[in-house]
């Protein structure tokens, strides 16, 4: 069998296509990698070392770095190179010779690995909601989850191919930022049983002395209607909105369409009150998508199920999108099933692959890019979308605990200036419900703003 597979070398094609906007063919002289520019009979790029470690599911690999300001490249972030999976890097990692070069570093094999998530294929060492945690991986083993590696060296390989090919343009890309918003609570009250609003109303006077929340709860179930009632205090999305279209964003809220636990919503997307909400959006300019329920990440039929009832609803309320994307609930992700299962039910992209434990870069990158599963060897017709960073895994105790502080904007800020410096797209997660003071509403908009 081949060092990759020729569906695996048509998919790295279409990965430099993307980035670099021109056409490259991949071949595999030995144990080789030769990259060629389509349409051009001179000159090459040669990997001469492949790494069989970018085709295992382990962290448990080694770790070099790479100077590249030393040999006259330019790193990207302005700091020495990560290169998992080796022990060191030769003296000079990149050789031009004549019309080609050679780098002594599978950055492609790197690309592969980290893009297809194969280090988390099969593992069993995952946290309470069954996922595989940051703190397992081989990025926070090395401090490099906060960084994207793959645009570092594909930003270093793009001056390679501009040394080999001089007459060529490559693209330029700009800087974006997507923000979304996962509705798990529309309304903390509207869609509660009173049991539970009478409970809610004992916790407001005996545990918090909270006389308006204590007099507002049962207020506003009794009044809102077919409507969400405005001083329902999860009742964000008009002031998300505003936010959005003041910095010429476009929100993505996506909506639960299943109940498979006692962990998912309270709602029901054929209630009036979420379609006239979903009405609104979209009168807006913003996004609809999905958000499966809790236990469909390992069930495709589930998913498919809620995707379509999502569709069902968009259709009753007039409602067409270019596209249907979303993100898993609690991030619970089996890879690739539950990619697979995203595929096959007709979405058009995901955007679940960030850490809950920690935010940064698990795909290695902050480019969206066409999926791939390593299993079946078989490109997809669904596109990747990174998440970058969540409120709740910067702020919330049980992750980070940095609170509503400067040292979380700092965070949040750090992330986003990375993106920018590769000219990737910074996205972000941001419940529409983690609105419980001042600070959260002046947090979100720093990260906006700046």
């Amino acid at each position: 069998m081949p060092y990759f597979s020729a569906q695996v070398l048509n998919w790295l094609s279409l990965i430099l296509k993307e980035r670099f906007g021109q056409s490259f063919t991949l071949t595999q002289p030995q144990n080789s990698l030769k990259l060629t520019l389509v349409n051009s009979e001179q000159g090459h790029i040669l990997f001469p070392k492949l790494e069989d470690a970018f085709h295992q599911s382990s962290s448990d690999f080694p770790c070099a770095y790479w100077e590249a300001t030393k040999e006259g490249w330019v790193s990207v972030l302005g700091q020495p190179l990560v290169a998992p999976c080796v022990h060191e890097l030769p003296v000079q990692l990149i050789e031009y010779q004549a019309d080609h070069a050679v780098i002594h570093y599978d950055i492609l094999g790197l690309t592969y690995w980290m893009l297809n998530r194969i280090e988390e294929i099969g593992r069993k060492d995952l946290d309470n909601h069954e996922r595989f945690p940051a703190i397992h991986s081989h990025a926070y083993k090395y401090d490099y989850l906060e960084r994207p590696i793959v645009d570092e060296w594909l930003y270093v390989l793009g001056q390679v191919i501009e040394k080999v090919w001089p007459n060529i343009k490559l693209k330029q890309h700009q800087f974006s930022m997507k923000v979304s918003h996962d509705v798990d609570s529309p309304s903390l009250y509207q869609f509660k049983s009173w049991k539970t609003i009478i409970r809610m109303m004992g916790g407001h006077l005996l545990k918090r002395h909270d006389l308006k929340s204590f007099f507002q709860s049962p207020y506003i179930k009794v009044t809102a209607g077919s409507r969400l009632h405005n001083q329902d205090p999860h009742n964000t999305f008009d002031w998300l909105m505003d936010v959005s279209e003041v910095n010429n964003l476009t929100s993505a809220f996506y909506f639960i369409c299943g109940r498979t636990s006692e962990l998912d919503a309270d709602y029901e997307p054929e209630n009036q009150a979420i379609k006239n909400l979903i009405k609104k959006m979209h009168e807006r300019g913003h996004e609809i998508g999905l958000h499966p329920s809790y236990n469909t990440y390992q069930t495709p039929e589930l998913i498919k199920q809620e995707a379509d009832q999502l569709r069902q609803v968009l259709q009753e309320e007039g409602i067409e999108q270019p596209m249907l994307g979303g993100r898993m609930h609690y991030l619970r992700w089996q890879h690739p099933t539950t990619l697979q299962a995203w595929n096959d039910a007709g979405m058009t992209y995901d955007t679940t692959l960030s850490y809950a434990d920690r935010p940064g870069f698990r795909c290695g990158t902050c480019f969206e890019y066409p999926a791939f599963n390593p299993t079946t060897q078989q490109q997809l017709d669904i596109r990747v979308r990174p998440l970058i960073a969540m409120e709740c895994t910067v702020i919330a105790e049980r992750y980070m605990n940095l609170g509503c502080t400067q040292e979380a904007i700092a965070k949040f800020l750090e992330l986003k200036n990375k993106c920018q410096k590769v000219s990737g797209c910074f996205t972000l997660l941001w419940h529409n419900s983690h609105f419980n003071s001042n600070e959260d509403k002046q947090i979100y908009q720093k990260i906006i703003e700046s």
